[in-house]
């Protein structure tokens, strides 16, 4: 039996830094963040949406990000409900499950999907909440779903991929996905290459694409590469979910690399050194990546280049980076937004929510935030 084991991120991180101690006494040292370092002129963003849910575990690093569809919020409570909101007033709110939902949010062709620990994935009507079909996959479910071309695509955490009839819930294809014995607990999510073809990374510092319609693999690239000599310093998940910027893939890994591949030729066009647990985010042919240690870096989308690093934001938990009009966004431990000059990487904002931000994503030019204290809100720029 091929036992595989999920390692939480802080447990991996400390595992590694006690490698190759020799004395008899381990002082364990606490890693200190970075001070808030000094902002002139700061720039700053206004809340226009917020609401609690429950949190979730310290150790556990779910990523429940919010979504819309239509000009409608959806958000998703641990505690298994799922909410719509059209600006501040409330649609509709549903208890689907009484296990915990461990995905975030899904919308898209009229439904909202949402997974749990058990396994289940959850179908719902946008307008109503009223639950359309539910299914049952081989693990827990700890990323979002996709919807493409009439199919609900998921991954559960044992490697397998399921797609589901976006209409009926039948099930219309599983393609299993090799994974290492040992992985952190991440995941990240199916994303869309083109309305037939999605892809979808894996702990073993592969990439693959799927058709979406009939589940055929279309492609398998290495995007990660170990250098460790133990079980633990050899881990190279992809949980980060890959970036699809024209005909350019782009990845990152933990103790791996930043890598972009031309989805054309299939062929590996550069890669960096660089330890990342999170999305990067592509605009403006740049690349930019928040890793572990809190280093913020921009790359040339093109070249590999490193255009510039920011180090002020160290040990500081960051957050994915996103655009936002035309500043970099990224979140950190104590619930700090942090807005960045991406020419330069100079911090020029500062905004607070509650909690260690998990998630952020943008969608029509709002800031989309969710943290581990349950602090789920919407921003703009001033």
């Amino acid at each position: 039996m091929n036992i595989k084991y999920k390692i939480p991120f802080a447990l991996a991180v400390l595992t590694v830094a006690l490698v190759g101690c020799s004395s008899n006494k381990v002082k364990e040292e606490k890693i200190k963040p970075s001070p808030l370092p000094k902002i002139v002129q700061a720039t700053s963003l206004v809340s226009i949406f917020s609401q609690s849910v429950s949190s979730t575990p310290e150790e556990d690093p779910l990523r429940l990000r919010l979504d819309a569809s239509n000009g409608v919020i959806f958000i998703v409570n641990p505690k298994g409900e799922v909410a719509a909101y059209k600006g501040k007033q409330r649609l509709w709110e549903v208890k689907v499950t009484q296990q915990e939902l461990s995905s975030g949010v899904e919308a898209a062709d009229g439904l909202v999907v949402v997974g749990n620990k058990k396994g289940q994935i959850f179908a719902l009507d946008q307008t109503t909440g009223a639950q359309q079909w539910t299914a049952q996959l081989s693990g827990a479910i700890i990323s979002p779903a996709l919807i493409q071309s009439g199919r609900v695509i998921a991954v559960a955490n044992d490697g397998t991929v399921f797609a589901f009839d976006a209409t009926s819930g039948q099930q219309a294809w599983t393609y299993k996905l090799p994974n290492a014995q040992f992985s952190l607990r991440g995941q990240a999510a199916p994303v869309s290459i083109d309305p037939r073809t999605i892809v979808v990374a894996t702990s073993n510092g592969y990439v693959y694409a799927i058709d979406s319609l009939t589940g055929v693999p279309r492609m398998q690239q290495r995007v990660a590469v170990s250098e460790g000599r133990s079980d633990i310093q050899r881990l190279i998940d992809v949980d980060g979910d890959p970036v699809v910027s024209g005909q350019f893939l782009v990845t990152t890994s933990y103790q791996g690399q930043v890598t972009v591949t031309d989805l054309a030729s299939q062929r590996v066009i550069w890669s960096e050194d660089a330890s990342s647990i999170t999305r990067p985010e592509v605009s403006d042919n740049k690349v930019f990546v928040a890793q572990v240690d809190g280093k913020l870096t921009a790359y040339d989308l093109t070249t590999g280049q490193q255009l510039w690093q920011n180090e002020k934001l160290l040990n500081r938990n960051l957050s994915n980076p996103v655009m936002l009009g035309k500043n970099l966004v990224v979140g950190d431990l104590d619930g700090y937004l942090h807005l960045i000059d991406p020419t330069t990487g100079d911090l020029i904002g500062r905004n607070k929510t509650s909690g260690e931000v998990r998630s952020l994503r943008v969608i029509d030019g709002q800031l989309y935030v969710s943290t581990r204290k349950g602090a789920v809100s919407v921003w703009q720029n001033r």
